[in-house]
């Protein structure tokens, strides 16, 4: 492992690392940033992704060089001042640690499942484009110990910054692929011998009362507008009971609720 130290904000060897907002929202042609010494840590880890360089904040340098020198010594670490870090990202960092990281290709949604068990819990998320939600969701995956991750299309990227972050480096633990457009995906489930729940504030069994089926696949839409109509039909509907006056729970809230009672039952 070498430290190389950063004195210059636009020097080229770290423009990976430019305006780092900016560049996530755009994507990043198979390359993803990781905020944070958790969450680099998991990605070191990570069986899926790797690691291909860092830049962290001169302080930082002693309580990390352990974990990089494990790397190999060809794997190059740039360290700089605070005031530099934030001139390169663009706003104050103050965990002091960045890492650009490799994605892994992107999974087929028919391979994910075909490797799973005959017992198996999934989470698909439909429609969900806040980072800060999907986060929770891979969160709450990690933590009630589910198989695999589905999203359609209009999910946003579990491995932009933030989302990863929210996720405290789950989104980089939790198998997940994308389904394509125009997918059914109530079918694509029942075909793969799954049961898909879909959870909505009218589902017709109460989370209390529900005996998950051996292979579950839990269903989440956004915020508001829910999952589609044409797909709760296509489903068994499970509802969260609350106070009179309110219908609906944060994802990440809702998501926490029902792993913990489904993954619970699969225990007994």
């Amino acid at each position: 492992m070498r430290f190389i130290p950063i004195t210059d904000p636009n020097d080229p060897a770290i423009e990976p690392f430019h305006a780092v907002r900016e560049r996530d929202l755009v994507g990043r042609e198979g390359m993803f940033i990781a905020e944070g010494e958790t969450v680099l840590r998991t990605l070191v880890a990570s069986r899926h992704h790797s690691v291909v360089s860092a830049l962290i904040a001169e302080k930082r340098a002693e309580k990390l060089k352990p974990l990089f020198d494990a790397m190999g010594e060809d794997f190059v670490v740039h360290t700089a001042s605070q005031d530099i870090m934030d001139a390169v990202a663009g706003f104050h960092m103050h965990r002091g640690i960045l890492a650009l990281g490799r994605r892994a290709s992107d999974a087929n949604p028919c391979a994910l499942l075909a490797t799973l068990p005959d017992r198996a819990t999934i989470v698909v998320a439909v429609g969900i484009s806040n980072h800060d939600n999907i986060g929770g969701l891979f969160r709450n995956a990690a933590a009630f110990g589910v198989s695999a991750v589905l999203l359609d299309s209009g999910c946003c990227d579990p491995l932009y910054r933030k989302a990863i972050r929210v996720s405290v480096g789950a989104a980089l633990t939790i198998p997940f692929a994308r389904c394509p457009t125009g997918i059914d995906i109530a079918s694509f489930l029942k075909e793969r011998g799954f049961t898909p729940l879909a959870f909505t504030g009218t589902g017709r069994t109460p989370l209390a009362d529900l005996v998950p089926p051996p292979r579950a696949a839990l269903l989440f839409g956004t915020e508001g507008p829910g999952l589609p109509e044409s797909l709760i039909a296509a489903c068994e509907t499970v509802r969260i009971e609350m106070a009179s006056g309110l219908d609906s729970l944060n994802v990440a809230t809702a998501s926490g609720i029902a792993l913990h009672h489904v993954m619970s039952r699969h225990l007994l």
